[in-house]
């Protein structure tokens, strides 16, 4: 059983550490706003305290990784915080299946004290923080959209902004039509501006690499908004479908991870250009996202929004880097019938790879009895293994 005194007196000790003693000096280099990532491991056992049952209340480590203004918007928005941390979780394992065949397989790290989730790699301007900026930003643009739409933000609803515009059907060109808005549609509109408002703490667009962070954040985002699709349910006598309602839907956070992935094998290296400068607006604030990067080769066209932009070269990642926080491929598995990226040419680079037999045991010819119960069996095979030297 927990005792309630020790950890009343552990959160009192942790909430008098400064924020710079917890979470550590923020490097310049890669902007300020990427400490939120640690977020994803506040779901872990060791890292809740169970003093209010039913209420997510994480290890003060873990919430000082929040800036000011994001526990700000976390107060104001009750139920916003399970849908974060659920976006930074689904976005690191979006992260990892895009590049499971990858040298750099987006791996992570324990999150303690103000460690970079995603390792030092993020001090790099390279493709891969690009990827990595872009998928956390639209995997809570997609989280808190979605739970607007559940009901689990309590100040958010469903996006009915598009039954009030819609033409209402009757006669005359333009007008007819066999279906009507209804339902419920997932609010982009809440999210796109929550993930803006939080996400992009921090970074204000005054450096380089700052700029370079903004727009692979929106990147993100843009790619949710592109992928809204329309969804329909019939309505009429014996299933007829003499009436549809339709509403707005998100696109499933795969295929916004297959978009990106596209455009981090496309992305551009950039460097600001000449109206690179922070514009103000006509209300008077500064716009950060106002600028205009211009590619490093002049030849190339300028970057477009959905487009992911980086600074410098990816590192190589065949051996083990600790400074760089690189694991290397030595011990990783390869295809040896492939030339892709996966195949063991490429994988190992050039080392050479072992083969070896394994006895593998998997679930198998599962079946599902009412109700409400699956029963499998266990079958145990030969499987051959290829591993980088």
């Amino acid at each position: 059983m927990w005792s309630a005194a020790p950890l009343v007196l552990l959160t009192l000790l942790m909430a008098l550490v400064s924020p710079a003693q917890v979470t550590g000096k923020n490097r310049p280099s890669r902007g300020r706003g990427s400490n939120w990532w640690g977020i994803a491991k506040a779901g872990e056992p060791n890292n809740l305290l169970p003093l209010s049952p039913g209420m997510l209340n994480m290890d003060p480590s873990v919430h000082s990784s929040l800036r000011r203004k994001q526990r700000r918007l976390v107060r104001e928005n009750p139920g916003v915080l399970v849908a974060v941390s659920k976006g930074a979780n689904q976005a690191i394992l979006e992260c990892q299946f895009q590049f499971r065949n990858r040298r750099w397989n987006c791996s992570t790290r324990n999150f303690f004290r103000g460690k970079n989730l995603f390792g030092k790699i993020v001090d790099r301007g390279c493709r891969e923080t690009a990827f990595i900026y872009a998928i956390t930003s639209a995997a809570v643009t997609h989280a808190v959209a979605r739970s607007c739409s559940e009901g689990s933000i309590e100040s958010c609803t469903c996006d009915y902004s598009h039954q009030a515009v819609a033409p209402s059907p009757g006669p005359g060109p333009g007008l007819v039509r066999d279906w009507e808005w209804g339902g419920c549609s997932d609010n982009i509109d809440f999210g796109f501006k929550f993930s803006r408002e939080f996400v992009d703490t921090g970074e204000r667009g005054r450096s380089l690499r700052e700029k370079m962070n903004l727009h692979n954040n929106e990147a993100g985002r843009a790619h949710v908004v592109a992928g809204m699709r329309q969804e329909c349910k019939c309505h009429g006598m014996s299933g007829s479908c003499t009436v549809k309602t339709c509403w707005m839907r998100l696109p499933n956070l795969r295929v916004v991870g297959d978009s990106l992935k596209d455009r981090f094998d496309g992305a551009s290296r950039v460097m600001v250009g000449n109206a690179g400068s922070t514009r103000v607006n006509a209300a008077g604030k500064k716009n950060r996202y106002n600028f205009q990067l211009k590619p490093y080769n002049p030849e190339h066209k300028p970057p477009g929004p959905k487009d992911l932009v980086y600074l410098e070269s990816s590192p190589g990642f065949c051996e083990r880097n600790p400074r760089l926080g690189i694991q290397g491929t030595h011990g990783r598995q390869c295809n040896d019938t492939s030339i892709g990226v996966d195949g063991c040419d490429l994988m190992c680079c050039g080392r050479g790879y072992r083969t070896q037999e394994v006895l593998v045991t998997e679930r198998c010819h599962c079946t599902f009895h009412w109700c409400c119960e699956v029963i499998c069996k266990t079958c145990r095979s030969k499987k051959t293994v290829h591993t980088c030297l």
